[in-house]
């Protein structure tokens, strides 16, 4: 187990050394000068040379890109071009209404995505299984950003039943549009493998077995083919975890939610480089740290998982 924990890690530095090098390659292939949105079109050229010096950004790249390592090998991020403010605290401060906005819809997805396949998968081939299937099918296709905006117009400016844009600090009726917009993805993609893996292991002899004993149908349903068929649904349900708290970028953005996503995009819309860099580098930290403790309680828990 120690060699497999040791190996995860050291692919996980592989990975995060290259989402590292991706995004700040990014940074310098976008149009723009950081500087002269900084001081405005109207600056001139000495102005603008002084504060490219000032940022560090007239270092050759490579100069550049070993700098920010070493600082953030530190836990130094730098600090944003646009406010000043310390990269990582900012994000930190952010964290917390991504975290809120992430959990609420993947339990919300989880729940009802479980229910959906459960029922599907008991009643296969019914029309109930068809119109869950269907559902399933859009939620998957749909891309959230549209939904999002549909969501904010019908049930936002249309009906006002919910506030379109706000934080739960002035109430939880601020979290349902985009709560409900997050969980729509996730909660498809949960109702089919849920579907799938039950209608597999409905077909085992051990479920033949307890159905011939005599076993009440519900049961077996949930004691002896739920709690064996939810091993790839969890696995799933983790990645979607490590997504969705690496910020839901648009949604936040669409619905003026103040997390990470939507620290990003406005990070982006003002080339603040430093900014840019510090939310790709924490939303990484994030995937990684979660999928290396799923795939370690998941080689806990599942014999068949070889370690080696």
């Amino acid at each position: 187990m120690g060699t497999y924990i040791i190996r995860k890690l050291l692919y996980s530095m592989v990975v995060l050394i290259g989402v590292i090098t991706v995004t700040f390659c990014l940074m310098y292939v976008i149009p723009g000068d950081p500087a002269r949105l900084m001081l405005g079109q109207r600056a001139d050229i000495a102005s603008i040379d002084a504060v490219r010096k000032q940022l560090g950004l007239d270092d050759p790249l490579y100069v550049q890109y070993g700098r920010f390592i070493y600082k953030a090998v530190q836990g130094d991020l730098g600090r944003s071009y646009s406010s000043n403010r310390d990269v990582l605290k900012t994000i930190i401060e952010t964290f917390p209404a991504t975290a809120i906005l992430a959990i609420s819809s993947l339990i919300l997805s989880s729940l009802i995505g479980i229910i959906i396949g459960l029922i599907s998968a008991v009643r296969s081939y019914s029309w109930a299984d068809n119109l869950s299937m269907l559902f399933a099918l859009f939620g998957i296709s749909f891309p959230p950003f549209a939904f999002g905006l549909i969501m904010a117009l019908v049930f936002g400016a249309w009906l006002k039943w919910f506030p379109i844009s706000g934080y739960i600090n002035n109430g939880l009726i601020y979290l349902v549009l985009p709560m409900l917009t997050l969980s729509l993805r996730p909660l498809s993609i949960i109702a089919r493998l849920t579907r799938s893996s039950m209608l597999d292991v409905l077909g085992q002899d051990y479920v033949r077995t307890a159905r011939a004993k005599g076993v009440s149908e519900w049961k077996v349903i949930i004691k002896h083919a739920l709690r064996n068929a939810l091993n790839p649904v969890i696995t799933t349900i983790s990645a979607w975890l490590a997504a969705l708290l690496g910020g839901a970028f648009f949604i936040e953005y669409i619905f003026n939610w103040p997390g990470i996503g939507l620290l990003a995009i406005n990070s982006i819309l003002s080339l603040d480089f430093p900014m840019i860099q510090g939310t790709v580098l924490f939303t990484a930290v994030i995937f990684i740290i979660i999928n290396v403790i799923v795939d370690i309680i998941y080689a806990f828990l599942d014999p068949k998982v070889k370690l080696s």
